[in-house]
């Protein structure tokens, strides 16, 4: 539900390695003022007026779902019916009721947008990047919401060339989703995938860069994956099953074909696994990848013969997960074969059986391999030890490996657009809970870092101002817990502060201590901002991760809530001004702890949160589930189906108290299908027996990611601060 695997786009990518991209909470805002002050400003809170609006009442129609024998009665079962007048009305009047629930905000969420906004600069450019003789760059213009993609030709003093203006695209549309912007090798032809809906089924369109006009091509209902082969006129996109959208089959393309031409040439037969195409750095190869949560296949085809048959590079096996990238005379593959931390092998691109493999690093216990870079004179490595990201060097000639130092005590680097082959440059980008995204070029022969630019934030931001620290709680079984936490120096641990604890631990997905501007406005209030690293995530490797999914998922939960009681005890919070919030699968994360500790929490958000586990995972007619039965377990096994209603935050809630709590979804949303909170919601203000504020925030014209343009996100941001800083009762500095 709650993470798909999407390949990269280019131009270009650093490896071809098919990513996990998850859902991350949303950001948070800021400005030098106190929460009473702010507080001041608004209007009187209707929860405490008598004449509050009167909140929607679902209808209750039963609906008896019967699994391993035993019955469970869904009452909100009906609102999965998304085109039906009722369950449309009834979305509207939950909106309506939140609208007027927190139209005494109006003054403090207009004011948060005004500060998240201008922190931000309005008409920024990217760093340039060098890829095929062009350097590439993405700029933005004030008054404008999404991006100008541009590139220069031969050198940055070149004329601009504008290659695709997402603005011109967005005109007239309620949402506009672009994925792909695949350039072809010789430079003149450009294919990219358009979403107006959210849904993630896009239109692929193709542009002559020369002329500047968009080929009659069309591709509908595509996943918006589109590779390249060297003739400069074949494609090859992937395209989902209408019903589940599972990425199933890789089609080719000729441009100037019609699109009924086209040719199926390859299709993923097990529900479990998905399929993308992708290309290697080298330009060499075609590769479609097949993976699902424990197994990889990859089946390469030489890029200069696209009508030529995928040849498996090596069959999968359950438990096995690899990657490839070609350099030489030799295909590099991360494996866990030989240790579940990955470690590093080669072979002769005649020759991929695994008899040939050589090793190039080996498995370590305490460090996590997470990625690597093919360069001429050099490899480079991206590890995870201790819950951070190390990068370490070596010439290939060399026996020694050299590291890239960083001196914070919490902070998120990742290997970034090192397109270039021939070169002993390799760039990363750089943030922490204080500083700014970076990025910077490390010369690997001089040992020398040059900073190439650094975020300005707008709004007098001076990070000298803040602090991070990195902290660890004791888990109930005694694991220790990293927590990144970021605040504003002066802060007194004297339990009085407002805390917003986040957290994500679901597919390996690690939580990075980065920098988001928008964060500010609650430092500033007050807040202290924290992350806690729990199990389901591979922050301290592939056993934190194992350690929390399957049949140790609530490790998870009782991680997060290990976490919220450590930072209540050393003194930075407490319960009565304690917040946390995830989405996704982060926000499963939420309703779990919703359940078993809700006396912990003074406020929860909960972004398009993954909630009916035991329903959505027994339904394989709906997205991503067959592929995640090896994440969260097959309840059509009676030990699975036991272990996930244990936890399931819908059919755990009760009739008890429970925190303050917004709850988004999108109508569109294919990842976390809408019903799933709107149940839930309705669930709750059935049974709950306090009075605090339950509100969901619909988009009607948005999925999983939510609205897109850039002040439509800034608006979304500031609703959901506002949320938490109307709650917060602890007073902050002006």
């Amino acid at each position: 539900c709650r993470a798909t695997r999407s390949p990269r786009e280019s131009p270009p990518r650093a490896s071809v390695r098919i990513p996990l991209p998850l859902f991350l909470p949303l950001a948070l805002p800021g400005a030098c003022q106190s929460a009473t002050a702010v507080r001041g400003q608004m209007n009187t809170d209707p929860a405490l007026n008598s004449n509050a609006p009167t909140p929607p009442v679902a209808k209750i129609q039963p609906t008896e779902l019967e699994t391993h024998g035993d019955v469970r009665v869904d009452n909100y079962f009906w609102l999965r019916e998304r085109e039906s007048p009722e369950v449309l009305s009834y979305l509207h009047s939950e909106n309506s009721y939140t609208e007027a629930m927190t139209a005494h905000t109006n003054g403090l969420q207009e004011t948060l947008f005004e500060e998240i906004k201008g922190r931000i600069k309005q008409d920024d450019e990217s760093v340039p990047y060098l890829y095929d003789g062009y350097w590439y760059y993405t700029r933005f213009e004030k008054g404008r919401d999404y991006a100008i993609h541009c590139r220069k030709q031969g050198s940055l003093d070149a004329s601009e060339e504008l290659i695709l203006d997402v603005n011109a695209l967005a005109e007239g549309q309620p949402y506009c989703g672009v994925r792909g912007r695949e350039v072809s090798t010789n430079g003149k032809l450009m294919a990219f995938g358009v979403d107006n809906v959210g849904r993630r089924r896009y239109t692929l369109r193709f542009k002559d860069l020369e002329t500047g006009r968009l080929l009659k091509d069309e591709i509908p209902d595509t996943t918006g994956n589109v590779e390249w082969a060297n003739d400069n006129q074949t494609v090859f996109y992937g395209k989902q099953d209408p019903q589940t959208l599972r990425s199933y089959q890789i089609w080719r393309h000729s441009i100037g074909s019609a699109h009924s031409d086209d040719v199926l040439v390859y299709e993923e037969a097990d529900e479990t696994f998905s399929c993308y195409i992708g290309k290697t750095k080298s330009k060499r190869f075609m590769v479609v990848y097949c993976d699902q949560t424990l197994s990889t296949e990859t089946r390469i085809l030489s890029a200069d013969d696209p009508e030529g048959e995928f040849q498996v590079f090596l069959p999968r096996e359950r438990g096995h997960e690899y990657d490839i990238e070609h350099h030489g005379n030799h295909f590099y593959v991360r494996t866990n074969d030989g240790g579940r931390n990955f470690r590093l092998m080669r072979t002769p691109v005649r020759n991929t059986s695994r008899d040939a493999w050589e090793e190039v690093l080996p498995h370590r216990s305490e460090v996590f391999l997470e990625g690597f870079e093919v360069l001429a004179g050099h490899l480079v490595v991206e590890e995870r030890k201790n819950g951070l990201i190390e990068l370490r060097y070596r010439g290939w000639k060399e026996a020694d490996w050299n590291s890239v130092e960083f001196d914070e005590p919490a902070y998120d680097v990742g290997l970034t657009q090192n397109f270039n082959f021939d070169t002993g440059l390799v760039r990363y980008d750089y943030s922490s809970m204080t500083t700014p995204g970076s990025v910077f070029e490390f010369d690997m022969e001089r040992g020398e870092t040059n900073l190439l630019k650094r975020d300005e934030i707008l709004g007098g931001f001076d990070h000298t101002n803040y602090r991070t620290e990195r902290h660890y709680a004791t888990a109930q079984d005694g694991t220790r817990v990293p927590i990144s936490l970021v605040y504003r120096k002066g802060l007194e641990k004297n339990g009085t502060n407002p805390l917003l604890l986040t957290g994500y631990g679901s597919y390996g997905s690690s939580s990075n201590a980065s920098f988001r501007s928008s964060r500010v406005s609650l430092l500033d209030r007050g807040f202290v901002v924290a992350i806690a690293h729990v199990r389901g995530g591979s922050d301290l490797g592939r056993a934190w991760y194992e350690g929390g999914k399957l049949l140790q998922k609530r490790n998870t939960f009782t991680d997060f809530i290990d976490c919220a009681e450590y930072l209540v005890a050393e003194g930075f919070t407490s319960p009565e001004d304690l917040y946390a919030s995830g989405g996704s699968a982060g926000g499963l994360l939420i309703g779990a702890v919703a359940n078993m500790r809700p006396d912990l929490f003074n406020g929860l958000i909960a972004y398009v949160p993954f909630v009916d586990v035991v329903t959505t995972m027994l339904d394989d007619t709906i997205p991503l589930t067959t592929s995640e039965y090896d994440e969260w377990g097959n309840p059509n096994e009676k030990a699975y189906y036991d272990y996930m209603l244990s936890y399931s935050p819908y059919d755990q809630v009760e009739a008890k108290d429970y925190p303050n709590l917004l709850v988004t979804t999108g109508l569109h949303d294919s990842q976390v299908q809408y019903w799933e909170p709107a149940k839930w919601v309705s669930k709750l203000r059935a049974l709950k027996t306090d009075s605090n504020r339950l509100l969901i925030k619909i988009d009607m014209e948005a999925g999983h990611g939510g609205a897109s343009g850039r002040d439509n996100r800034y608006k979304d941001i500031a609703f959901a601060y506002a949320f938490l800083v109307d709650l917060a009762k602890g007073t902050a500095r002006p």
